[in-house]
């Protein structure tokens, strides 16, 4: 079988079969998905990104754990929140914060065939900065 045809059937979620790689991580999509829509499921976050719920998951607790995320139970749901002023990771990025990453790439998109999300809906703001 040709390695596109086998590329196009062996994953989970909607990458194109031409995608070997993208310019951000798993960790930055599900960023992405989080500033889309603050109240996400995991299940989706991992369609969307097309990883495995559990993946989503650990990346998510990740995420938490490093200070960029905020997790809040609601009702039987999560709510997520993410720090804008955080510094990207990587020494060639950490003069940069996710805010300006996030605004770049997702500044007022909804979920898929979702409503809207305001713009800095999900994105914590000092109230002093």
């Amino acid at each position: 079988m040709p390695r596109s045809a086998t590329a196009a059937t062996s994953g989970v979620g909607t990458q194109r079969a031409d995608a070997g790689w993208t310019f951000l991580t798993n960790h930055g999509h599900v960023l992405v998905c989080i500033a889309q829509d603050p109240d996400v499921l995991l299940s989706e976050i991992a369609e969307r990104v097309g990883i495995r719920e559990r993946a989503a998951h650990r990346i998510v607790t990740e995420l938490v754990d490093a200070g960029y995320v905020r997790r809040e139970r609601v009702g039987r749901r999560n709510h997520y929140t993410i720090d804008p002023d955080r510094p990207l990771r990587h020494p060639l990025e950490r003069e940069h914060v996710i805010g300006e990453l996030l605004s770049a790439i997702a500044p007022t998109a909804g979920p898929p065939g979702g409503r809207p999300v305001a713009s800095g809906a999900s994105l914590a703001r000092d109230p002093e900065g």
